[in-house]
């Protein structure tokens, strides 16, 4: 849903929306990302709570092999490219007797940011786990029957919640592509009185637990889950 232009400011972080590449080091290999704020605003940015989010499942080694995943409103790319790429990882706390597949990534957002995405995503990906990515179209609350129903195991967004118009179509997407497996992983900064709203409106449907802060960025991690799950990964 990220296609509203926040005004623009002054500063090292302004010239950094501004800049027209960003680059990023996970999963033992450097990202080169394009940016286009003024044709595309905020779809077309890194916001830090992408960066946090990466950081979270690469320190954590949170094993996605063989795992089906999908991120809301991707904007640049840049999770959904760390996270096809740490799927085709074995974590180090992980010894398996076998090499389980590749995790199956669809990475998600408005169709105007689609072909700016899939740039991203094609020139940071080896040609042989490209496939395992599919850039797709996901307008929230209008699009889900081109989504299997809880398919997932798991669902991810970074920085997707400021927009109140949204919140109702956000969380009837959260509830189809879930089932009571599926982990929730979102990632942002509490800006308004109405990212609050946006919380409480998903434990009415979810437990919801914070897994992580970052205090030098400001970003909360949220996991949520169905009922009243509290599984680790």
């Amino acid at each position: 849903m990220a296609l509203v232009p926040y005004e623009e400011g002054a500063g090292w972080a302004a010239r950094q929306l501004h800049s027209p590449s960003a680059t990023f080091h996970f999963a033992s290999r450097t990202i080169r990302l394009q940016q286009d704020w003024r044709r595309l605003g905020v779809a077309a940015v890194v916001w830090d709570a992408a960066v946090v989010l990466c950081a979270y499942l690469e320190m954590e080694g949170i094993d996605l092999r063989d795992r089906s995943v999908i991120e809301l409103g991707a904007g640049t790319g840049l999770l959904g490219i760390v996270v096809t790429l740490l799927g085709s990882k074995e974590p180090a706390r992980v010894r398996a007797l076998y090499s389980p597949c590749c995790a199956r990534v669809t990475i998600t957002d408005r169709a105007a940011a689609l072909e700016f995405l899939e740039s991203n995503v094609q020139a940071n990906l080896p040609p042989e786990l490209r496939p395992r990515a599919v850039v797709k179209e996901l307008t929230w609350g209008k699009d889900l029957g081109n989504f299997p129903p809880g398919a997932f195991d798991f669902v991810l967004g970074a920085d997707i919640v400021y927009l109140e118009e949204t919140f109702a179509e956000l969380l009837q997407t959260l509830e189809h592509l879930c089932s009571e497996q599926t982990v929730i992983l979102l990632s942002c900064r509490i800006r308004y009185e109405r990212d609050h709203k946006f919380l409480k409106m998903l434990r009415d449907r979810f437990s919801v637990y914070e897994v992580h802060y970052d205090s030098s960025k400001d970003v909360h991690i949220y996991k949520a889950q169905r009922g009243s799950r509290k599984d680790d990964f």
